[in-house]
């Protein structure tokens, strides 16, 4: 059964983990090394988790705690999703056993709903162009705005 719960100070550990899972590279690639966690252009995206502008929830399937989508404002032009001070860059990821179930669209779908409730008018993200996960995001209303290197910016904008 799929629930989720809110992504609390205490899950810092596994959003580390999570953030890592959400660097994806089209295969064959591996898994980038875990050193690139210390990157600053990485850190940014967990790093002291549970400021009053973070935001994000956890899938929970049959008790295990399967990823999580994540969002929060990185100010000073940072990140490479970054719109605007208001605008918070959103991460995704599951575990590997999860993946490809289901999961992901209601998990992004849940937390979007929580960051329109917190008062957040659009939230950002960037996608490898071979990233399959962009049809999902395309499905959950985020729209292709622009280039970011060579990853799509997306945006999806609150209805209210």
């Amino acid at each position: 059964m799929l629930h989720f719960r809110p992504l609390l100070v205490s899950d810092q550990q596994s959003l580390w983990r999570w953030l890592h899972i959400a660097l994806w590279d089209p295969p064959p690639a591996p898994p980038r090394p875990s050193e690139v966690l210390q990157n600053p252009g990485v850190r940014i995206y967990a790093e002291g988790w549970g400021t009053s502008s973070d935001l994000g929830v956890v899938a929970v399937v049959d008790g295990e705690d399967a990823g999580a989508c994540w969002m929060r404002l990185v100010p000073e032009r940072q990140g490479l999703a970054y719109v605007d001070d208001e605008t918070p860059q959103l991460g995704i990821a599951l575990e590997p056993t999860f993946q490809n179930r289901g999961f992901g669209k209601p998990m992004m779908k849940t937390a979007l709903v929580a960051a329109w409730q917190q008062g957040y008018r659009q939230v950002s993200l960037t996608v490898h162009p071979d990233n399959p996960a962009r049809f999902m995001y395309q499905a959950c209303d985020f729209k292709e705005v622009g280039l970011r290197g060579t990853y799509h910016l997306m945006v999806a904008a609150s209805s209210a």
